[in-house]
């Protein structure tokens, strides 16, 4: 049978680096004394979860970590991915962009992901990583949800990439995106579901 002729049903997504940026340094905050990337998802702690999904698209592995020493250090020791320490990481999301983007090898562009999106699959980072190559006027790729509303993960352009120095607080790469073209990839209500609470926690396993 011939195969459909599609980009995407050929298209090799590992034959670009593009390196994954786990951010994964932030302090649980909202979670009463309980570490969300800790919690039990597929079996095992998040945020291993997450850098096995972000390692099975066959690209490099960085992660943004309280200390080498955390808890969630321990967790992915084992897995082959950069672990990036990263003592104020608590003080807000920008330092972990810095702290993330500046640990990567010269390379043309990079992905960010939040590592607390509990449902975003391997599948979904690579239509991420397909679509830079589909669509290469844009500087920026990032996931959305059916009805095209911007999540993550995010690909960045690697000319960006100075920007990510200059970033401080909480506002995260908004004010960096606002400023190039992006193309919009929509991959489901995955793009934007986080969990910041025990609450949160307990509606979405009685979903699920």
């Amino acid at each position: 049978m011939k195969a459909p002729n599609t980009r995407a049903s050929f298209l090799d997504v590992t034959a670009t680096p593009c390196p994954i940026v786990i951010l994964a340094a932030g302090g649980s905050t909202r979670m009463g004394g309980r570490d969300k990337l800790l919690e039990t998802v597929d079996g095992q702690p998040l945020i291993r979860t997450q850098v096995c999904r972000a390692l099975a698209t066959g690209q490099a592995v960085f992660v943004t970590l309280p200390a080498m020493d955390h808890p969630r250090a321990r967790v992915i020791a084992d897995l082959d991915s950069q672990m990036v320490p990263l003592p104020d990481g608590a003080t807000g999301i920008s330092a972990s962009l810095r702290a993330g983007v500046c640990a990567l090898p010269q390379v043309d562009a990079f992905m960010v992901m939040l590592a607390d999106l509990v449902a975003v699959q391997t599948a979904d980072l690579n239509a991420v990583l397909r679509a830079r190559s589909e669509n290469p006027a844009a500087k920026v790729w990032r996931a959305s949800t059916r009805a095209k509303k911007p999540g993550h993960p995010v690909i960045f352009d690697a000319s960006l990439r100075p920007a990510f120095a200059q970033l401080r607080g909480d506002q995260g790469a908004a004010a960096i995106i606002a400023t190039q073209p992006v193309h919009l990839v929509p991959i489901g209500d995955q793009a934007l579901l986080d969990l910041d609470s025990p609450v949160d926690w307990a509606k979405w396993r009685a979903r699920t």
